[in-house]
């Protein structure tokens, strides 16, 4: 059904399926779930640098997510840019009827970022280390921007995981 702009959903969906965008593992630590805190993450695909000078992120959050709720009363998170082998991590952590947090991250090699707390997935391309600067209400989307406290670079070898028309991709 068209909205009020005459857009319809499935024309909406078509269209942004043709921008290929590179895929992250966003992730915090809630420290109020169990005795020792739980682990949160979550796959994305709408992460972009805003801004060098300070440095700011900004990932795009579904309102209705886990992720969006701890967002809104944990200022400290972490991005993990994934590589093309790690399509599975994506996949696991996209699912909506999925396995508990605790049960994904128990076999996830990770590492805790020192200045967000949140899990670093060994292995990917890079780690953003983030506060919470500003959230802006976005439809059914929170974009949550974040200054950077923290970076870590891979050495290795490997290409960006990316998503395109509905599925994992690489560049080659």
């Amino acid at each position: 059904m068209p909205h009020a702009d005459g857009v319809s959903d499935e024309e909406f969906r078509a269209a942004m399926a043709r921008l290929a965008a590179g895929v992250v593992l966003v992730t915090a630590h809630d420290p109020e779930e169990g005795a020792r805190g739980e682990d949160v993450g979550m796959t994305a695909t709408a992460f972009m640098s805003v801004s060098l000078d300070p440095p700011l992120v900004l990932v795009s959050v579904r309102e209705d997510s886990r992720m969006a709720e701890l967002l809104s009363r944990q200022d400290h998170w972490a991005v993990s840019l994934l590589t093309e082998a790690q399509h599975k991590t994506a996949g696991r952590f996209a699912m909506k009827a999925r396995l508990s947090d605790r049960l994904l991250f128990q076999d996830l090699p990770h590492t805790r970022g020192t200045a967000s707390g949140a899990p670093l997935v060994d292995g990917a391309l890079a780690a953003v280390e983030c506060r919470t600067e500003q959230r802006v209400a976005a439809g059914d989307h929170t974009l949550v921007v974040g200054r950077v406290l923290a970076t870590r670079v891979a050495s290795g070898e490997g290409g960006p995981l990316l998503y395109y028309s509905g599925r994992y991709r690489s560049l080659r």
